[in-house]
């Protein structure tokens, strides 16, 4: 697809929507612009769904359950390609690469299929290969269409990929009342590892997030779920989790978040109380099985 709109500005809506998903969101992406980017949501009703590239829904997670956590996977992946190919290059390669053709609209609620088929080369020869899609979900909200939702990373074409099979399953065990957010035992497939060393609440200044359990927790979580991506995983992946803590008084604060963020099955889980790094209160290492 070139850059010029398919539908013409007669066909308002359309027209309109396809300038928000298309043209804006790939020129934000390249500049690793989120603000310009964030204009186009509807942030109090946000949600996303990602398949994981799967065809299967019952692989699918609820991955960006607000629009926070959505941000920082948009700009991990705009940072990932950045200064690896010319701005102007990469603006024309995903332009080449992105249809969006089928928008359906009913009153002030849209449907928008947007496809991406085809490879960006990067300046070292690499080349990063973009094929999926994504059911886009608008509403016109005081007379300006936004992103209310999605459902992304579905394999394109549909049915092109078989559905992953489970990679880890907790079977039925025997456990006194009153245990916390953990599967008392995991069973996971032959598969890849993927080992995450110990994360702590650290921003991306490299400061130490707040200093209370509740927001080191949250920080904490979310870099584990960082370096995750990296290896192609998500938190749904993972089986195993160690939990240091200087103080396990504030272990109903750290169950509270950890049972909020982590999907089930959840992993098994040992706790310790000790000392810590820096002004730490939490760290956690975990291990993941890549689908």
């Amino acid at each position: 697809m070139s850059d010029t709109n398919p539908f013409p500005p007669a066909d308002e809506a359309r027209h309109a929507i396809w300038d928000m998903l298309v043209r804006r969101d790939i020129e934000a992406f390249v500049a690793g612009d989120w603000e310009a980017h964030y204009r186009d949501f509807a942030p109090d009703m946000f949600f996303g769904i990602d398949a994981r590239f799967s065809d299967n829904p019952d692989s699918w997670r609820v991955t960006y359950a607000d629009i926070a956590r959505y941000r920082e996977a948009w700009l991990n992946g705009s940072k990932e390609l950045k200064g690896r190919i010319a701005d102007a290059d990469l603006r024309q390669s995903i332009f080449a690469l992105t249809s969006l053709r089928d928008i359906e609209i009913m009153g002030d609620f849209a449907l928008a299929r947007k496809k991406f088929d085809g490879a960006v080369r990067l300046d070292d020869g690499e080349t990063v290969t973009l094929r999926w899609q994504t059911q886009y979900f608008c509403r016109r909200v005081e007379g300006r269409w936004r992103i209310a939702g999605f459902l992304g990373y579905l394999p394109n074409p549909m049915g092109s990929h078989k559905a992953p099979e489970s990679v880890k399953r907790a079977p039925a065990a025997t456990q006194a009342p009153g245990h916390g957010p953990y599967s008392p035992v995991i069973e996971v497939a032959p598969g890849r590892i993927v080992v995450i060393s110990g994360q702590a609440g650290v921003g991306p200044d490299g400061k130490t997030v707040g200093p209370d359990i509740r927001s080191q927790t949250r920080a904490t979580i979310e870099n584990c779920a960082m370096q995750l991506r990296n290896a192609g995983c998500t938190l749904a992946d993972v089986f195993k989790v160690n939990v240091y803590m200087t103080d396990l008084n504030d272990w109903p604060v750290f169950n509270e978040i950890y049972a909020e963020m982590m999907p089930q099955p959840l992993p098994v889980r040992t706790a310790v109380e000790t000392k810590l790094l820096r002004d730490f209160v939490v760290e956690i290492e975990l291990w993941a099985v890549k689908p």
